[in-house]
This record gives structure tokens, sequence and C-alpha cells, in this order.
């Protein structure tokens, strides 16, 4: 599969590792949204595994197209992208310790993300952390840079970085709230 050497080139060029497959160890899970208006969209962008032209701001960090390990619809119905234990290119730095849950929506950053949304990820989560123990921290992909300069921070080339405003604080916080008895910590909202 063409996705997997790719994916081991990221990890090469991005961590300075050698790996023989591209399974992760969870420790967070990063809410995501599309900024594509609709399933069939989204589906359709993540589906390449070359990036090709389609993100001129981080075209040049590699070849590995975006993606995450789930996508929820708008009526809450997940899709399962690829194995969750395997690394997907969705959050500069914690790719090798992070799921990723993208969720249609957000298209020119609106806050519309749907109340079956903020269910599905909860119980997503939810399922999550029960597989997944070492899980410990749930983030909107707009916190990640906050993890600079951590210990679970991963990326060698310090300009490679991108604004984020996703999935939203409402959001976020909503799913937050729902799985507050996991005790998952967070960052400055």
């Amino acid at each position: 599969m063409h996705r997997i050497e790719l994916t081991k080139e990221y990890i090469k060029l991005h961590y300075g590792m050698e790996v023989q497959d591209i399974t992760i160890k969870p420790q967070v899970i990063v809410l995501h949204y599309t900024a594509v208006k609709d399933l069939n969209s989204s589906f359709a962008y993540f589906k390449p595994e070359e990036i090709g032209n389609m993100r001129p701001d981080i075209v040049k960090a590699g070849k590995l197209n975006t993606s995450a390990q789930f996508l929820v619809d708008r009526d809450g119905t997940v899709y399962q992208l690829m194995p969750d234990n395997w690394m997907a290119r969705h959050v500069i730095g914690l790719n090798m310790i992070a799921i990723g849950i993208e969720n249609v929506g957000g298209v020119n950053g609106a806050d519309d993300l749907s109340d079956a949304q903020i269910e599905a990820n909860i119980k997503l989560v939810k399922h999550l952390k029960a597989k997944y123990p070492d899980i410990t921290y749930l983030i909107g992909h707009y916190q990640y840079t906050q993890f600079d300069r951590t210990p679970l921070w991963n990326e060698s080339n310090k300009k490679y970085r991108t604004q984020k405003s996703d999935p939203g604080r409402r959001f976020l916080q909503s799913v937050l709230d729902g799985t507050k008895e996991l005790e998952l910590k967070t960052l400055r909202l």
C-alpha cells in the first residue's frame, strides 16, 4: 500500500525515525473539522494518498496527504478511514501519538458542527479511551502548538507550523463536558 510507504517517508523526514510499520501508541485525541461542506467532498479530499497541490501551505513538508483515523458526518455517523493505531497526518508535532477525529463542516471557520456530531464524538472518545488507556489528552486542533517544547512534541522542522481554529471552542467544550468522567486533560481553551 502506497500510503504506508508515504507515511514511513513522512516519519523519517519529520521525526528522524526509520520504522518497520506505522503503528502509534495513542496518548492524545485531536478533534478537527474538515472545512468542507459535505461527506462526499470530505471523503474525496482524504482519499488521495499523495497531497498534490491542494494544500500549498504544507505540500513542501511531504507527499503524504492529510487524513485522520475517523470522519464524523453531520448526522453523527462515524466512518473509520484507517486503523485507529496507524499514524495519520493530521496534527503537526503529535501525529505519532494522536488519533484524529475529523467532523464534516466548519466551512470558512463556521461554528456549525451539529449536536449529532457532538454526541458521536463523545461516544467515540469514550470508546477510544477504553481501548487505549494511555490516552490522557483531548484537544482541539487549534491547541496543538501548546505542546511545543513538551516531551510529547515531536517535529524536527522548527518552521513547520500552521494556524488552526478547528473544531472551535464550543464544540471542544461540549465534548469535554460529555467525557468529564474520563478525566482527560486539555490545554488552554
